[in-house]
């Protein structure tokens, strides 16, 4: 699939139009009953579809030591991502929301697609999953109000360098590249802007780290905590009651004192 031509650039604006669409109906249904059986069923599909894309590539006639194994970022963040859709889990909706913005988003922005044997198969599984997943966390932060905390980002991150670990090491056993952590993609990524191999792993760790911290920020400012109680037990996330924060200029002093309280509390 040729970067940024036509079909590319129809599936980028699908996932789009896609993502302002289900904010809109997920606020609509946020609260009611049809919220649960949603979310449940798109996670459901997701982790049936992802499942079974595993399971596909371990076919013989489609074994390849690069792609077959579950080791890419991508293949166990859709596991996650279907866990949070139905569970509501804090950790999965962490890493869900950290992993399916940045991580995830270099594989819809600059995808490492090459057709095997069935290019429309191929294509239509490639674009669904990577679109469900970037989906998944733009709708529970920005449509259903679930925000992450500061622990929440430790969580996600420590995932992220574990996984490292991990792919590294069946890199190391098996010569494959997952994570993309023995060698860049073939084709241009986000990557070859970090410098060469074996550079760009530290200066995507630190990248990452910053990145990460700005996307916690926000939902940790003292006039948004009064009306985000935490909903786990881990106080991972937080979920916003669709209260209108008040300003730090409004805000009175005592519940500005006790929203910052409850930050350090939560990590």
């Amino acid at each position: 699939m040729t970067l940024f031509g036509s079909e590319h650039a129809t599936a980028l604006a699908c996932i789009a139009v896609g993502a302002i669409l289900l904010v809109l109906i997920a606020r609509r249904v946020r609260g009611t009953r049809a919220e649960c059986r949603v979310t449940c069923a798109a996670g459901w599909v997701l982790l049936v579809v992802a499942v079974g894309w595993l399971l596909w590539g371990m076919i013989p006639a489609h074994w390849t030591i690069e792609q077959s194994l579950p080791f890419h970022y991508s293949d166990v963040l859709r596991i996650v991502t279907a866990v949070a859709l139905i569970t509501r889990a804090g950790w999965a909706i962490a890493i869900t929301y950290y992993w399916g913005l940045t991580l995830n988003l270099q594989s819809v922005l600059t995808p490492d697609l090459n057709y095997e044997q069935y290019p429309v198969l191929e294509f239509t599984v490639y674009w669904f999953l990577h679109a469900l997943v970037l989906w998944a966390p733009i709708v529970l932060v920005w449509g259903l109000g679930y925000r992450p905390t500061w622990r929440g980002f430790g969580v996600a991150y420590g995932a992220a360098l574990g996984w490292a670990v991990v792919a590294m090491t069946v890199n190391a056993a098996t010569g494959a590249n997952y994570g993309y952590l023995s060698r860049p993609p073939a084709g241009f990524s986000v990557l070859d802007l970090l410098g060469g191999w074996p550079w760009y792993i530290g200066v995507e760790i630190a990248v990452v780290a910053v990145v990460w911290m700005l996307m916690t920020w926000p939902w940790s400012e003292p006039e948004r905590l009064m009306h985000a109680p935490v909903v786990d037990r881990w106080r991972l996330v937080r979920r916003w009651d669709g209260t209108p924060p008040l300003s730090a200029r409004t805000l009175p002093a005592r519940e500005r004192s006790t929203a910052r309280r409850t930050l350090r509390r939560d990590g």
